[in-house]
């Protein structure tokens, strides 16, 4: 019997089916087998009227926009295909992402430090044969979902939302003047959202079998019996390329012991390993990632999953008033793999958005899009992923990997903080990339030229042309400060359209980011 077995057999609620069972989904994408869902559908019939303004599909990440927009006076109604909780899991975030709760009347400053489950300080950065990089309140806070959506629940409630549990979503047809679901007996709305995430059935039916260009592995577990440490990892290697995957380690305190993941980014290759091998990789090396043996850990629960990411992105749907948010969109950083922070960072955006295309009827799939647009700052960070692993047959130096990335961050802390902070936040701002590009290549140039046979002379094409419009957006974002007057006097329909390009020039430069 593995270790994993051992481990796993013992936990509550069969981990071990569960791990099983995503790896079976895994396998099926490896091998494209994964079996094409045909759940939207289209209609010339004019509904005539309609019940709700909007519908979201996916509760545990949907309520908080459903909750937003419930509270500006919307008719909503959100699906969960089971009852609508929180994991028992903290999600991690740094302090200032949290504000949005506040600026949307979401929570009350009280209940916004009572989802504040754990807190520590300070995070560490380090790769192997390198030197440490310490920051302070980068996703440092634990939120607790149980609390958090608990609270949301009752708030969009008590503003006249209808949840319905136990219903998952089976299928919608597209008509000229609002969406009928199957589901709760056919909920007809002006508007249907997507946040059912990574494996959503509409997201499938639109992506047609086309595998994922980058994908990242996730196991991990929250344990206690640890030695005592009030620090985390934000990301740490202490190992090289092994298995043609570079491990790479996340830590941090949590309420009941200390969670810690093992990750790597690879393709969907047929011969990549599966997530019980890598589980097993875990369990061999969290002794010596964290000095302690592992007859002295208990574990509370374990963790796994795998995240794909596509080069085409946002995804673009083919149909009018359907909108993809979230993990569903496809807009969310490939090294960082989206979930509650990507979700967070959006909020007030993706709220104000579907304020206005409510108001003005800007409910066609063109106008939709603006909500997704494209965001050089995205589009960049593909290259690091790309850098961040090797090909199933590509000969690298075992130690590549730590090095480039021991290099980059060790000139982003020298460069400072309104360099580094941002970049560990999953903001890619285009001075502070410049400036750690010129340090790294002049510092660092046998490491930096490495990277070219690596990714490919194509893939570095393609990013200096993203790199090129973040500088573009950049320049664009202080345009859109200077219309401010000017959009003010447009009317309702302009203003949307106005307000979405801003909006994609200060999302798309990084110059939302908050300090």
């Amino acid at each position: 019997m593995s270790l994993t077995e051992q481990i796993l057999s013992q936990l509550p609620g069969n981990p071990l089916d569960g791990l099983r069972k995503t790896d079976s989904l895994w396998q099926a994408i490896k091998e494209d087998t994964l079996p094409i869902p045909m759940v939207v559908k289209e209609s010339q019939a004019p509904l005539t009227t309609v019940d709700w303004d909007v519908v979201i599909c996916g509760g545990t990440l949907g309520i908080l926009i459903g909750t937003a927009l419930a509270k500006l006076g919307w008719r909503v109604a959100l699906i969960e295909r089971g009852i609508l909780r929180g994991r028992e899991q903290e999600w991690n975030i740094s302090r200032q992402e949290l504000e949005v709760f506040i600026e949307l009347n979401l929570l009350s400053e009280a209940e916004l430090e009572k989802a504040i489950a754990t807190q520590y300080n300070p995070a560490r950065v380090s790769f192997l044969g390198g030197s440490e990089v310490w920051v302070r309140d980068v996703l440092n806070i634990g939120i607790d979902p149980v609390f958090l959506l608990g609270t949301l629940k009752s708030k969009f409630l008590a503003a006249g939302g209808k949840l319905f549990e136990n219903t998952p979503f089976s299928g919608a047809v597209v008509h000229p003047d609002g969406v009928i679901l199957e589901a709760a007996g056919g909920l007809k709305t002006r508007l249907l959202i997507d946040a059912m995430g990574n494996f959503s059935p509409i997201v499938q039916q639109v992506r047609q079998g086309e595998k994922p260009d980058g994908v990242c592995l996730v196991v991990g577990s929250c344990a206690k019996g640890y030695p005592h440490n009030e620090t985390g990892d934000l990301i740490a290697s202490f190992t090289p390329i092994q298995n043609q995957c570079q491990y790479f380690w996340e830590a941090f305190p949590a309420r009941d012991g200390r969670t810690t993941y093992l990750f790597t980014y690879l393709d969907a290759d047929n011969s990549r390993p599966s997530l019980e091998f890598f589980f097993e990789e875990y369990l061999r090396l969290l002794p010596e990632y964290q000095s302690v043996e592992l007859s002295q850990l208990q574990f509370e629960r374990v963790l796994f999953g795998f995240f794909p990411s596509y080069r085409k992105n946002p995804i673009r749907m083919p149909w009018n008033r359907i909108l993809p948010v979230g993990d569903s969109s496809g807009n969310q950083s490939p090294v960082s793999f989206g979930g509650f922070g990507a979700m967070v960072r959006h909020l007030k955006r993706l709220t104000e958005g579907i304020h206005e295309a409510l108001q003005t009827d800007a409910l066609s799939q063109n106008a939709l899009a603006l909500l997704q647009p494209y965001q050089p700052n995205i589009a960049v960070t593909w290259l690091f992923q790309r850098t961040m692993g090797v090909g199933v047959d590509q000969k690298v130096d075992p130690n590549q990997i730590n090095q480039l990335l021991s290099g980059v961050f060790q000139a982003m802390e020298q460069l400072g903080d309104d360099v580094l902070r941002p970049f560990l936040q999953d903001v890619v701002q285009f001075p502070a990339l410049t400036k750690t590009l010129i340090k790294t290549l002049f510092t660092k140039p046998g490491i930096v030229l490495q990277i070219i046979p690596q990714v490919g002379l194509v893939m570095l094409l393609d990013w200096m042309v993203h790199y090129i419009n973040l500088g573009a957006y950049t320049a664009l974002d202080r345009l859109g400060t200077a219309l401010e007057p000017f959009r003010k006097k447009l009317p309702p329909l302009g203003r949307y359209y106005c307000d979405r390009f801003v909006q994609a020039w200060q999302y798309g430069s990084g110059s939302d980011y908050r300090k």
